[in-house]
């Protein structure tokens, strides 16, 4: 699983509003229909931070530990699964509108061997589940633009 993946979208909000919702990685398992959980080491969420998240695929749940190596407030959060080596990014891009959001998935040196297992013989396939986890993005994004866009509509 070496392919990167990503989604984007408009937001009707300033990236400051947006970055308040996506850098709170404890509310990911409310956004991503795959990630239902991410527990967060250390109080705030910065550079550095540890997380252990859990996921589920149908009936399949499984751990993984995280470790966030990009955090630029209003700009771009990213974190690194220790446990298959892909780097999952948030960026944020202000526009004429609002802000756009790009979610990303990258493996710039390709997946550990359990984790190409996995996929391979219990989710699917490499494509199947790539085409799942771009829905997966696209789900995600859009549960963000509700959430910032409910948010900011309230305060205004």
């Amino acid at each position: 699983m070496t392919n990167t993946l990503e989604a984007s979208i408009e937001i009707d909000a300033t990236p400051a509003a947006v970055w308040t919702v996506v850098s709170d990685l404890q509310r990911m398992g409310r956004w991503s229909p795959q990630c239902k959980k991410m527990v967060i080491f250390g109080g705030d969420v910065k550079q550095g931070t540890r997380t252990f998240n859990i996921n589920k695929k149908g009936l399949l749940v499984w751990p993984t530990n995280a470790k966030v190596i990009r955090f630029e407030p209003n700009t771009a959060i990213a974190w690194r699964v220790l446990d298959n080596h892909t780097i999952w990014t948030y960026e944020l891009v202000a526009t004429a509108t609002g802000t756009k959001v790009t979610e990303r998935r990258e493996a710039p040196t390709g997946t550990t061997k359990i984790s190409s297992f996995l996929v391979d013989k219990f989710m699917g396939g490499t494509a199947d589940f790539e085409v799942d986890m771009i829905r997966g993005m696209n789900t995600t994004l859009a549960r963000i633009k509700s959430e910032v866009e409910s948010a900011t509509a309230t305060s205004r």
